[in-house]
């Protein structure tokens, strides 16, 4: 199980806008330069951000990206799957009757990981973007 550098780039993208959202529209030069991610990756992140809702743009010498909703309404969530992750712990589909090893039935340990998925993307469910802020602001 691994959440790629896709997914983790754009939560830190977005909390990076969020925690900056004061200063108005934001570039993604800027939050290249503070996040030290490539200004070419968060082109293609933010385009997908941007079709899922979750930022907006505006252009001319002050333009830059601005969160569409609030980011107490943002949940890491929201963020992960706008850019086509999935934090996945199981070898097989969820529902389907082949099992884990491609077998009639499921692994052995097929429930620890059924679980565990479900910890991991209930976190994320639960966890807003606004919480991210607040942690770098202490």
């Amino acid at each position: 199980m691994k959440l790629t550098n896709k997914g983790r780039y754009a939560v830190m993208a977005m909390a990076d806008l969020a925690s900056n959202a004061k200063d108005g529209p934001i570039s993604l030069a800027e939050i290249s330069l503070r996040q030290n991610i490539s200004l070419a990756y968060l082109e293609q992140i933010f385009l997908k951000l941007k079709s899922n809702k979750l930022v907006k743009s505006s252009r001319g010498a002050a333009g830059g990206y601005i969160l569409e909703k609030p980011a107490s309404e943002i949940r890491l969530s929201n963020i992960i799957y706008a850019v086509d992750e999935e934090v996945k712990t199981l070898n097989c589909k969820k529902n389907s009757k082949r099992g884990c090893n491609n077998k009639s039935t499921k692994c052995i340990t097929h429930n620890l990981w059924d679980q565990l998925d479900q910890h991991i993307n209930g976190f994320f469910e639960k966890v807003k973007l606004q919480d991210l802020t607040k942690a770098v602001e202490k």
